[in-house]
């Protein structure tokens, strides 16, 4: 991609808002964590693990939104067709889940055992991927409301589940980085990502 084509995609997909957007996340984290006092109790962390990679989810699936479809769609020459489009895809999901798993972890470095940095990138991983799965769907602007419903059941409602050990599907909340919950939030990214970077997200209405 040239350096003018490159311009033109970051803003079309509005990157360096979403690149401010997740630097704002990271610091609001951080702000969290010390404020609930994590450091004395890690359980105290569980809104921030939870939360922070939602947000973050939320800024990188609106980001897989172009405000220029149409105008790509008419170019004379469509800048976008010179090589495969989803590479470009892939590069931008992927670019921007490295980030945010890079910084979010800032916020929980004191314990890696208990909601640590390990659950931080995990639960990153898993609604990075259930938003870009849901862009295909809903349209980039709407990718984040089937993350949103699964985070908020998570929290409201895991204190009903029986016993110590979490199911599979509650990879959220799993305080360690045992390899069930990994694993099943990395499927996740694997899947909704490969949705995307496949298809892409839906044109908006």
């Amino acid at each position: 991609m040239t350096p003018t084509g490159l311009l033109l995609y970051t803003r079309s997909r509005a990157l360096p808002q979403a690149l401010a957007a997740l630097a704002a996340v990271t610091l609001l984290a951080v702000w969290a964590a010390h404020a609930l006092d994590s450091y004395l109790d890690p359980d105290r962390r569980v809104p921030v693990v939870a939360l922070a990679p939602l947000l973050a989810a939320a800024v990188i699936g609106t980001s897989l939104h172009t405000a220029s479809a149409e105008l790509d769609r008419t170019a004379v020459r469509p800048w976008w067709r010179r090589r495969p489009w989803w590479r470009r895809r892939a590069l931008h999901l992927l670019a921007l889940t490295a980030l945010a798993a890079a910084l979010l972890p800032l916020a929980v470095l004191t314990s890696a055992q208990t909601f640590g940095p390990p659950a931080m990138i995990r639960n990153v991983l898993g609604c990075t991927g259930l938003t870009a799965g849901a862009a295909v769907f809903l349209g980039a602007r709407l990718s984040w409301l089937p993350v949103f419903g699964y985070v908020s059941a998570m929290y409201l409602g895991i204190s009903g589940i029986p016993g110590g050990s979490l199911p599979a599907w509650a990879w959220l909340l799993e305080p360690g980085a045992d390899g069930g919950a990994l694993t099943t939030a990395a499927l996740v990214f694997v899947v909704g990502g490969s949705l995307y970077i496949a298809r892409g997200a839906r044109p908006a209405p």
